[in-house]
């Protein structure tokens, strides 16, 4: 598998390599030189297929024989060891949910696989993970790597703009993962982390990798769910599907159109955001201007420079598809909640990401369409916001209870990167 950078195509890497590099030159993005596509007899074959036989079929037409096809099988089995069931929720509408693997999130899925992968590419050379997070993320990939060898982890959040179990999932740690509440927003953390990387010392003592949704492998593995999906799908209805993505750094959505552009039947997918809608005001109006973020009750959507951006341009100018054809919808908190009201009524719990993405689907579905809407997260993730919504007590999981009242271990920064590559250098490998 070859890659080039979106920033400077004449920078073109291995699979392994983008992997381990994570960004290219500039902060560029690395994006498939060629873009496999299956023909419709390979889709309905792939579509029978169990979900961990059809995603190492997926993943080898991306990655080819880099990695040996027994152990890519092996390492997708490792990581995919939980499922992403379809829930009705009305006779035109369903849910896929993402949230069943150990940390109660969509992010499971790329971050386990990238763990997987980084082991098996890696071997015996240290590497620090560096990651921002706006909530889910930072849990997967602390979990994801939590333990293994030669590989050291530091997580940048927002302090105070996450929820506290979010917080406490992957902050109660230790070990080899290290967790810094920075002292300001998400697009902050994210900047600190773009310069650590554009400082070539730093990035040398430390191996430095990110395992944000840039990273290749975890974008890769996110496809996988997108045909799990379809499978359970009724195949009558599979013509007619529009797939709602709350979107907020933009990788689900990515992952999503490249299924599409291997050939999965979708309609089309809609781009669902919250107030901070950098990206349906540039489909509306054509002008690139982030807004100051704004804080929400879909804190994980709180993004105003969305990172996978570029690729889905690219993506659509590589398939000549028309931007304009990208559904989009805003919705704020009020909305948000009276959603989640409506939802509970019919009889179904969601939390703020979701909501968003089902309120986008209903106002928009067509008479015929069929809509699936991504449940990114457990309700019991955002247990404060979703208990004061709906006036109900929620129980919590296993694997939120045993951490609920486990200290923090986290370190508390300015948004300065003076602070942080002191800290980081502090945890160079000797």
């Amino acid at each position: 598998m070859k890659l080039y950078n979106l920033k400077d195509s004449s920078e073109q890497v291995s699979f392994s390599q983008a992997v381990k590099q994570g960004l290219g030159k500039q902060q560029g993005l690395f994006f498939p030189q060629d873009l496999p596509e299956f023909s419709r007899d390979e889709i309905n074959e792939l579509l029978k297929l169990d979900f961990v036989s059809r995603s190492q079929r997926i993943l080898a037409a991306f990655i080819g024989d880099e990695i040996p096809a027994e152990q890519l099988a092996a390492r997708v089995k490792n990581a995919f060891a939980f499922p992403a069931p379809v829930t009705n929720v009305e006779d035109d509408i369903a849910s896929l949910e993402l949230y069943h693997g150990p940390t109660l999130a969509f992010k499971d899925f790329g971050g386990r696989f990238m763990a997987q992968i980084l082991a098996q590419i890696a071997g015996e050379q240290p590497v620090t993970i560096l990651t921002a997070t706006s909530g889910d993320t930072g849990a997967a990939v602390a979990h994801a790597f939590y333990g293994l060898n030669n590989v050291q982890v530091v997580i940048l959040y927002p302090e105070g703009k996450i929820s506290p179990l979010q917080e406490k999932l992957f902050c109660t740690l230790g070990n080899n993962i290290h967790t810094v509440a920075i002292k300001s927003d998400f697009d902050a953390c994210q900047a600190l982390v773009k310069q650590a990387f554009d400082d070539e010392e730093l990035k040398h003592a430390l191996h430095l990798n990110s395992a944000n949704s840039i990273n290749i492998s975890r974008l890769l593995a996110q496809i996988c769910y997108y045909f799990e999906a379809v499978a359970q799908i009724p195949a009558e209805k599979r013509e007619q599907l529009v797939i709602s993505v709350p979107s907020g750094n933009f990788g689900n959505l990515t992952a999503g159109l490249l299924a599409k552009s291997l050939g999965l039947p979708v309609k089309r997918f809609i781009a669902a955001t919250n107030v901070n809608d950098t990206v349906p005001r540039y489909l509306a109006e054509g002008t690139w201007q982030p807004h100051q973020t704004i804080a929400t009750l879909s804190n994980a959507m709180d993004v105003s420079q969305p990172n996978n951006w570029p690729r889905i341009e690219e993506l659509f100018k590589r398939k000549g598809w028309a931007l304009s054809d990208l559904a989009n919808g805003v919705v704020d908190d009020k909305i948000t909640q009276s959603t989640m009201r409506e939802l509970a009524a019919k009889g179904y719990i969601s939390e703020p990401h979701a909501a968003v993405a089902y309120r986008v689907l209903r106002d928009q579905l067509q008479e015929g369409e069929y809509g699936l809407f991504l449940g990114t997260a457990h309700p019991a993730k955002f247990k404060e916001s979703v208990e004061a919504t709906l006036g109900q007590a929620l129980p919590l999981p296993q694997e939120l209870a045993e951490r609920a009242d486990m200290d923090l271990l986290s370190h508390f920064m300015p948004a300065g990167f003076a602070t942080l590559r002191e800290f980081l250098m502090e945890r160079a490998p000797k």
